[in-house]
């Protein structure tokens, strides 16, 4: 399945929140929505969801126009909005049946995740005697139990401790691995990194940047080097105003352009005793900051 948003444009009033989404995802992957609060992540999900409508654009199934009572769609909200005082297996069945699913089956599938997340204990309970971490992972029960095609997840590791955060992981891989397409939308860099093979980061009302992350990453410019060093220190007096020391053995150095790479490295392994040089590769959070770091 291949689910693409073309052009899409979305205005409240006199302000254009949305100027012309593109982007693309794949079934049997995770695609990772960035962006700063603001940037029209909420309102592009919005649209996807058909919670509201674009003003222009399209969201197209494998080049067609989506076809909602045929594409099952999954949402895990940052905000949690599930009933606090109800029993906690009737709003899951409930839920599930809003999704085009008969009782019997509804009850099964919400048996079964409720197993998978370790939440079977709580079946019968309200929600509000749960932890916050443990409703997080009702929440998901929700987005989970009709089995989506399209599975969108927004912080979804919110409130979760790292035992729950390893469980979510795991759930997530296994979605992935049945070829449902999931979409994060996160500001906790580690995990889109971890997860998602494409990304695209809106910064005010537009993709600033997108396409494969390995890809994105490998053709940042490279013109800085990690030096690893018991000389660190020496190597960052001798560079002065173009290194920075990072810590006791490891030293970032800045060249003014990527084709002084191999002049630098001979020459630092000729005047310094060098354990490991290699170039600077950004992490998906510098990557962020740089394309996402200012709004108009």
């Amino acid at each position: 399945m291949h689910l693409e948003l073309k052009e899409i444009q979305k205005s409240f009033g006199p302000k254009q929140v949305l100027k012309g989404i593109s982007f693309a995802a794949e079934s049997g992957k995770a695609f990772g929505l960035l962006g700063r609060n603001g940037a029209g992540k909420t309102t592009t999900i919005r649209i996807l969801m058909d919670v509201i409508p674009a003003d222009a654009g399209s969201v197209l199934i494998d080049g067609q126009k989506i076809d909602y009572t045929k594409v099952g769609i999954g949402y895990l909200p940052e905000e949690r909005g599930l009933y606090p005082k109800k029993k906690i297996i009737d709003q899951l069945v409930y839920f599930a049946q809003l999704k085009g699913m008969k009782k019997g089956d509804a009850v099964q599938s919400v048996d079964k995740w409720l197993e998978r997340l370790e939440m079977s204990e709580y079946r019968n309970k309200r929600l509000d005697t749960l932890s916050k971490g443990n409703q997080q992972k009702i929440q998901l029960v929700t987005a989970l139990a009709h089995d989506p095609d399209i599975v969108i997840l927004d912080e979804p590791f919110s409130g979760l401790d790292p035992v729950n955060a390893m469980l979510l992981k795991d759930v997530v891989k296994e979605e992935i691995t049945r070829g449902k397409i999931v979409l994060f939308s996160s500001h906790q860099m580690n995990y889109i990194e971890e997860f998602c093979d494409s990304i695209a980061i809106l910064n005010d009302g537009r993709v600033v940047l997108q396409g494969d992350l390995h890809t994105i990453k490998h053709n940042y410019k490279r013109d800085k080097l990690v030096v690893r060093s018991e000389q660190a220190a020496r190597v960052a007096e001798a560079f002065a105003a173009s290194c920075q020391l990072l810590n006791n053995d490891t030293a970032l150095l800045r060249l003014s352009s990527p084709e002084e790479k191999t002049q630098t490295m001979k020459l630092l392994v000729d005047r310094f005793d060098i354990d490991e040089i290699k170039v600077f590769e950004p992490s998906l959070n510098d990557i962020f900051v740089e394309y996402a770091g200012s709004q108009e």
